[in-house]
């Protein structure tokens, strides 16, 4: 699967670290939060391994997104210090979190010019997962929607949401793309509901999103976004 191929496709992009950075912008709250905490006798590893057990035990009923995440930092707070966090705290905890929740926007490199152009080959969709208020900002503070023929803010990405869209648009499955950063939510899920994949990788991919790809020759890897262009 390489070279140009000038047959008009249906292109499903994810959102967060596939088209603007997400995860880079919580690691540094989190970096940040450690700093804040100042715990007496863990190390910044070890308090990082909390957060990551309580993220991972809460993202199934609170879902994605700053607010949980604030939640979350609270919570490991209260457990390495055996206390509730006062009101004061919650508040200088959102704090470091300003630009989570004013929605920053920081395109990937060369997004929005490629879009424009494969927008003039192929059919495009956005799929992302998260509070739906909270990714519909997102996507309008990142000027992206006109690029999108539908836009889809789901809870989660499994196998049935991607069955779901490609039936709600009519789509063939041998000519649909998933494109996106997360093994877990982008590609294992879109192969399992028959569709084609673009694996680009990110480096601050979030670690609940980490998963093994098999050999699958249905799964195209590029190094980056813009090389989307030499193959579509």
């Amino acid at each position: 699967m390489s070279g140009m191929n000038t047959a008009r496709r249906s292109l499903i992009f994810d959102a967060d670290d596939t088209l603007w950075e997400n995860n880079v912008l919580f690691e540094r709250v989190v970096e940040d939060y450690l700093d804040w905490l100042a715990h007496p006798t863990l190390s910044r590893p070890e308090i990082r391994s909390v957060l990551d057990d309580i993220e991972a035990a809460n993202v199934k009923n609170n879902g994605y997104g700053s607010r949980a995440f604030l939640g979350n930092l609270a919570q490991t707070f209260e457990r390495l210090y055996a206390r509730p966090v006062t009101d004061a705290q919650r508040a200088e905890i959102e704090d470091l979190a300003a630009a989570l929740l004013h929605h920053d926007i920081e395109l990937m490199p060369g997004v929005a010019d490629v879009l424009g152009t494969l927008g003039t080959r192929h059919d495009l969709f956005l799929l992302t997962k998260g509070d739906q208020t909270e990714q519909r900002r997102k996507l309008d503070a990142s000027g992206l929607a006109h690029h999108f023929a539908a836009v889809h803010i789901v809870p989660e990405k499994d196998p049935d949401v991607y069955r779901e869209v490609t039936v709600e648009h009519g789509l063939i499955n041998e000519n649909t793309w998933m494109i996106g950063n997360s093994p877990k939510s982008d590609i294992l899920p879109a192969r399992a509901a028959g569709l084609n994949a673009v694996f680009i990788p990110h480096v601050s991919t979030w670690v609940l999103e980490h998963s093994e790809i098999p050999p699958d020759d249905r799964v195209l890897r590029l190094p980056s976004f813009t090389a989307l262009l030499d193959h579509f």
